[in-house]
This record gives structure tokens, C-alpha cells and sequence, in this order.
């Protein structure tokens, strides 16, 4: 059988990635695949750097535009990124009838209703396995291997970055600026970290993950997002005291109100093993019904594991391109006419546990104050640590955890906490997740 033509548009970092082990193992891929792979034109600006790289195994092209209209290939790879040029691409090479491998989480979570509405209509696949953990294979277990499972939630560690930040902060006993500076000193953060640090970047991923496992459409917008940028090395500590750690998670729940979507800073218990995920590594949890709770763990990021599962998207594709269209795996796990329109919650309708901690002055009926406080929002202690006072000083922290609460009571509970006169300055809010 012939090989099987694929345009790579981009050849960066997992570019040059798949381009590398796609040549490298390219025995056992065809092996696999029924037959063999062959990129035969990349698309990049940078033209002279491309043909450096691939010498004269394929053409080399500036206009990405010329790979999806063109007639050489039948599988387009998207690499190049970001919202705009990307999507028109991905959609020109849907318009002339090709698929579409992509490793861009912020495309689909913010375009993938319509580029997977298109691809239904014009019979071609979106594979999208590298666009969410690296080269974890958490899409294909979500939409195929827990298929007999009601997904009940969803929790991960989905930014390395992130992690890394907060494994300094712990292991290193150090601020969080500190910790971002070693992190982009390595390379693990970017000159402007800011989708990494306040979530946003976590968020794409987990707006995938929530259609998937619940069969809704994408709604980025309604995912709740909050970084990592204001936690303290006095929380991470006092985590640590009280048995916990605190990753950024991204957590989507299905509830009776509906489904929470959200992504924060997430006290964890330690003898959790993902609160023992460190450094850039991922790590994700699935509970199913039926399975229980399952853990993926791996390379979140970086040239080689994405590239591994952006090559097992086009082996996907290559056995399944003469397939029935009505016979593939959906894009979003469920078929497209049975997608729900169940609600996303507000965060203020969400119901967790929380570690508040504040900064009060030592004198008698403090605690009672705020304890009552909490009470009349029905809030209640789980437990608590209060700090001695050091020499001369009539500050102390107290910190508190609680039991279930509902977010817009707890919200309440502080405004009022912080207006009380023994109250300095604001409380911190972490909220904390058993994961069972």
C-alpha cells in the first residue's frame, strides 16, 4: 500500500519533535499503522531552517495556506499555534477534505465546537491527543478506554510550569517570585509566564477534558480560573504542617446542580499520589463509576513526548481513513447529536472544602468571634492551627480548615471575618479537595 502524504505545518520544537520520531521509527510505525507515514511538505517561515532540518526527505514551503488547498497530502499537522492563523488554517484544510492532527489546546477549547461541527459535516477526523498532558495518552483514555464509565470527576496536575514552581516553593522553603525566576532560568517558564502562572493556559486543557468526559461543548469561557502568583511560602508551610500540599488542579465535577469547571490553587492530602507529582511532571486522575480512580502520569510538555502523541494521532488517522465516517470515535466521545447542554456552574454554586488563614490580634475571644462568624454561614472547623505569638508581638496567624461548604458562603464568611477589628489585613482562601 502507499504511504500515506502528511503536511507538517511548523516545525519549531514539537515539530521538530514529530519530524524526528516519525523518521526514527518509522518501521515500527508502518508496522502499526498498516502501511507507511511520510511528511512530505512542511510549512514554515522560517524556510531556510526548515530545510536544515530535513534536508531533501521533503519540500519546504513559507505559506502553510498552499499545504491545506494543495492536493499532496491528506493529513494536515498543525503546529504552529495560538488563535488566529491556526484556526483558519485548520478549517481551510477541513474545506478541502483533509484531517487534521493538532496539538493546540487553546484553539479548541476556544474554536472546537465549530471546527468539530465542521469536520462532522465534511466526514473528516480532528485528532488532538498532544493537546492536552504532553504525551499522556488522557485523551484516548477519557473518550475510549473508560467508554463504559459514568465519569464522575476529573482532577490534574496539567501545567508543568506551574508544578515546578511549586515544588521549589516547598522542597527550597522560597518565595514564589524566586521559584519563577529558577523556573525561567531552566527554560520551564516563558519571559512572560502568565498563562502558566494564572491558570489560563490549565484551563484550555481542562475545557477539553470536561467536554470529553461529560459530553457537552467547549465553554472556556465559563471555567473558572485562578493562578498560583499570590500564594505564600507561609501557606505552603502550613499545608505541610496540617498533612497537605497545594498543586494547581484543574477540577471538573459532575454534580446534581450540574458540572463544575474550574482551575485554582488545591490543598490535596500528601499520602495522595498526585500530591507527590513534582516538578514539570502531570498528573491526572479520572474517577469513574465502574473503574474507580484511575492516575496518568508522564511528561506534561517538551519536543519528544508530544511528538509521541502527536504521531499516535496520525497512526489513529492512518487506520481509520478509509473507515465509515459514521463509524470513527466522536470527536467529543459522545456522538454529536447527543451532546448535553447541562450546565456549567458559577463558581459561587460550587461546594468544597477550604484553608482560610488570617492574621488576627492575641487577645482573648478573637477565635470565638470568628468561629461564630463562620457558624452563621454554616461553615464548620475541621481544624485549626494557631501560632505563639513571637517575643514582643501581639500578631499571630490562625489557620483554619473546614468542612464542605458552599463557595458563596464561605465568600460571605470572609467579607464579614475581615471587617472584624481583631481581623489584619485579608484572608487567604485555598480550597482543598480529598480527591477519594
Amino acid at each position: 500500500m502507499k504511504p500515506i502524504n502528511v503536511g507538517l505545518l511548523g516545525i519549531g520544537v514539537v515539530g521538530g519533535g514529530t519530524w524526528e520520531v516519525l523518521n526514527r521509527n518509522a518501521d515500527e510505525i508502518q508496522r502499526r499503522a498498516g502501511r507507511a507515514i511520510r511528511i512530505s511538505v512542511v510549512a514554515d517561515k522560517a524556510a531556510a531552517r526548515a530545510r536544515k532540518i530535513v534536508g531533501r526527505k521533503a519540500r519546504v514551503v513559507a505559506d502553510a495556506f498552499e499545504v491545506v488547498r494543495g492536493n499532496e497530502v491528506e493529513i494536515v499537522v498543525e503546529l504552529i499555534g495560538g488563535y488566529t492563523i491556526a484556526k483558519d488554517l485548520v478549517l481551510e484544510a477541513i474545506r478541502h477534505g483533509k484531517h487534521v492532527v493538532t496539538a493546540n489546546k487553546a484553539l479548541l477549547a476556544t474554536h472546537g465546537n465549530e471546527i468539530f461541527a465542521a469536520a462532522q459535516k465534511k466526514g473528516v477526523m480532528v485528532a488532538f491527543e498532544a493537546s492536552v498532558g504532553g504525551g499522556i495518552p488522557i485523551i484516548k483514555a477519557v473518550r475510549e478506554g473508560l467508554a463504559a464509565n459514568r465519569i464522575e470527576w476529573i482532577a490534574g496536575i496539567i501545567n508543568g510550569t506551574s508544578n515546578f514552581i511549586l515544588s521549589e516553593m516547598r522542597d527550597k522553603g522560597i518565595a514564589f517570585a524566586e521559584a519563577l525566576g529558577d523556573a525561567q532560568s531552566r527554560g520551564y517558564a516563558e519571559a512572560d509566564p502568565t498563562f502558566d502562572i494564572e491558570g489560563v493556559d490549565a484551563a484550555h486543557k481542562l475545557t477539553i477534558l470536561s467536554a470529553l468526559a461529560f459530553g457537552i461543548p467547549m465553554q472556556l469561557k465559563r471555567c473558572y480560573t485562578e493562578g498560583i502568583a499570590k500564594l505564600t511560602k507561609a501557606d505552603i508551610g502550613y499545608a505541610e504542617e496540617l498533612g497537605y500540599r497545594i498543586k494547581l488542579l484543574g477540577i471538573t465535577k459532575k454534580v446534581a446542580k450540574g458540572i463544575e469547571l474550574r482551575v485554582h490553587p488545591t490543598l490535596v492530602p500528601a499520602r495522595r499520589l498526585i500530591a507527590n507529582v513534582e516538578g514539570v511532571m502531570n498528573g491526572i486522575l479520572v474517577k469513574g463509576d465502574a473503574v474507580g480512580p484511575t492516575m496518568y502520569y508522564g511528561a506534561g510538555a517538551g519536543s519528544q513526548p508530544t511528538a509521541s502523541a502527536v504521531v499516535a494521532d496520525l497512526v489513529d488517522v492512518t487506520r481509520l481513513i478509509t473507515a465509515d465516517p459514521d463509524q470513527r470515535v466522536p470527536h467529543l466521545a459522545f456522538q454529536p447529536d447527543q451532546l448535553s447542554n447541562e450546565a456549567v456552574l458559577p463558581i459561587g454554586e460550587v461546594e468544597t472544602s477550604y484553608y482560610l488563614r488570617m492574621r488576627v490580634l492575641d487577645k482573648p475571644g478573637v477565635l470565638a468571634s470568628i468561629t461564630r462568624t463562620l457558624a452563621d454561614s454554616r461553615i464548620s472547623i475541621e481544624a485549626m492551627v494557631q501560632k505563639e505569638p513571637s517575643e514582643g508581638q501581639r500578631q499571630v496567624d490562625i489557620v483554619l480548615l473546614t468542612n464542605l461548604a458552599l463557595e458563596k458562603n464561605v465568600e460571605r464568611a470572609i467579607k464579614r471575618i475581615e471587617k472584624l477589628p481583631v481581623v489584619l489585613g485579608k484572608v487567604t482562601r485555598i480550597r482543598l479537595e480529598p480527591l477519594l
